[in-house]
Parts: C-alpha cells; sequence; structure tokens
C-alpha cells in the first residue's frame, strides 16, 4: 500500500501462534495503537473487530502448528497493518464473501496478496 500520511517512525511487529486464542493480542494491540495516534473510540472499535476479522479469516489458511505475524505502521493519521501466515495453499481469501464486504466497511482500504507461500491482508485505517 503506499504511503499518503507522514509517519511517525514507529513499525510494530508480532508474532503469535496461528491460533483463535491469541486474536485478542492483535485486537488489543490494534486498539492500544490506534488510541496513541488520536482514533475516535468508534474508529478504535471498528479497527479492532477489523483485525479480528483478516486473523479470523487466514486461520484456516495457517499451516498447523505455525505462527501468524502482524505489523503496524503508525503515521500520523494512519495505521497500516499487515496479518499474514504461511500456507500450504496460497488461495486468497474471496473478495465476494461477507466477511470481506464487512472488513472493507470496517478498515476503509483492504488488500490481499499471496506470496513466498504466505497469505496476507493489509488494512489501512485512517483517523477522520
Amino acid at each position: 500500500m503506499s504511503e499518503s500520511g507522514s509517519s511517525i517512525g514507529d513499525l510494530v511487529e508480532l508474532q503469535v501462534p496461528a491460533s483463535s486464542a491469541y486474536l485478542t493480542v492483535l485486537r488489543t494491540t490494534a486498539a492500544r495503537l490506534a488510541a496513541r495516534i488520536g482514533f475516535t473510540l468508534d474508529e478504535i472499535e471498528d479497527l479492532r473487530i477489523a483485525v479480528d476479522e483478516a486473523g479470523a479469516m487466514l486461520l484456516p489458511l495457517a499451516v498447523p502448528g505455525s505462527n501468524m505475524h502482524c505489523s503496524f505502521q503508525l503515521h500520523t493519521d494512519i495505521l497500516d497493518v499487515v496479518v499474514s501466515v504461511p500456507a500450504a495453499q496460497t488461495d486468497l481469501p474471496s473478495r465476494d464473501s461477507f466477511a470481506w464486504t464487512v472488513l472493507s466497511a470496517l478498515a476503509g482500504e483492504v488488500h490481499s496478496r499471496a506470496e513466498d507461500g504466505r497469505v496476507s491482508i493489509m488494512l489501512r485505517k485512517k483517523r477522520g
């Protein structure tokens, strides 16, 4: 994704087991980082749900026993989130699904890609 907001220099990366039990770690981190750059309570909640949904969409694709990687790039008024898992089959999540529609409504910009044995979902949430 291209960068439209100026960066404040912070990149936060997490790696957790690819299990639904650890999605709460990603949600909590997303909420705290969004609050740090001044998102409203509604924007924070939308982002929390979007990060949870992205992770849930990727879990069925993850290689058993692997880790989910999540990076958060903070900008002045934008938070970019990339959630990815190693996948035996690099089938992208369907853009026609209800889950994708919800994800797009909550996060703003949403993209997916399959590369080097990993499937990723990229979210860009803008403040205001």
